[in-house]
């Protein structure tokens, strides 16, 4: 796999850790495909792999490995492999991190479970020479977003479901939420997803995904399940979305997701709970019949038809 320009690439990341900024503590560009990502291979825990995601709203991650070199999936992410890559899998995160013996691997899946994901992961090694590629792919439309680790700390607090694939070595754990009221109604319950390392991680995330960079004290008001990810120094918790009437009437519920800074923060466009919300709506609705759409009742013909 090529790690300059590539003709026939589409994707863009962002920017390596470090680089130089236009414009700090603003906007990031939207995470759009253009052309492939590249790096220097450098000593770790982490296996370092090379990867290109292809696609948009529907992507997929191809993971490039050496002899000997490992990635870690969520079970069922795999789109497709090299017939030299092997697949093995494993109880718990396969970072080996709790230590080794069946009490380090239980631990490691009880964290994945409460997370809500698999208590397995499969973990696909390159067993042969040369080259060998393995390819993973979310399961609902969206951005995945690839992380190193240790440009950000060394840890990601995520949404759950968020992980998709790794290079082995990276550990996944819980992340509690300690404010009663943030964890009732912030739209991730009590437990997040925590990912430690110094590895590339892959994270996908619903719809158009925005990186937000903080200054210290700075505050962003974000929809309760828009957020998508946070490094810790960054606080999370709960503001009021307005008075009585903005609550009921403005859509938006009781509360917005605060965050303050130092860190980093992601913002997702489009949660999956809430395209679930809309699809479980019009399916629901008469048999999947829309008496608004199109119809001289407009809006007022959903609110007859029980579709808002």
């Amino acid at each position: 796999m090529s790690k300059g320009p590539h003709p026939s690439c589409d994707v863009q990341w962002l920017a390596p850790a470090g680089a130089a900024k236009a414009a700090p503590n603003r906007l990031e560009s939207l995470i759009m495909p253009q052309s492939p990502w590249s790096h220097s291979r450098s000593a770790g825990v982490a296996d370092d792999i090379d990867f290109e995601i292809k696609g948009q709203e529907l992507q997929f991650v191809e993971i490039e490995l050496d002899p000997g070199e490992s990635a870690v999936a969520e079970a069922g992410a795999l789109v497709w492999k090299d017939a030299a890559v092997g697949m093995t899998t494993v109880f718990g995160d396969g970072s080996g991190a709790q230590g080794g013996g069946f009490m380090g691997a239980l631990l490691g899946a009880g964290k994945r479970l409460v997370t809500g994901e698999s208590l397995f992961t499969t973990v696909f090694t390159h067993n042969g020479s040369g080259k060998a590629r393995v390819a993973f792919a979310a399961p609902v439309p969206g951005a995945i977003v690839p992380l190193k680790l240790d440009s950000v700390g060394g840890t990601l607090i995520c949404q759950k479901d968020a992980f998709l694939c790794a290079a082995k070595g990276v550990s996944m754990g819980i992340a509690f939420q300690r404010r009663i009221m943030t964890g009732l109604f912030g739209g991730e319950g009590f437990i997040m997803q925590k990912l430690d390392g110094d590895g590339w991680v892959f994270v996908q995330f619903g719809g158009m995904v925005v990186e937000r960079e903080l200054a210290a004290g700075e505050e962003l008001h974000v929809d309760t399940g828009c957020v998508a990810a946070f490094t810790p120094s960054v606080e999370f918790d709960l503001v009021g979305a307005g008075g009585v009437r903005s609550a009921i009437f403005g859509g938006e519920g009781l509360f917005f997701a605060r965050l303050r800074g130092p860190g980093k923060v992601w913002i997702q466009s489009l949660p999956f709970s809430r395209l679930a919300g809309r699809m479980m709506a019009a399916a629901s609705s008469h048999g999947g019949q829309n008496r608004g759409e199109g119809s001289v009742l407009g809006g007022l013909g959903d609110l007859i038809g029980g579709n808002r």
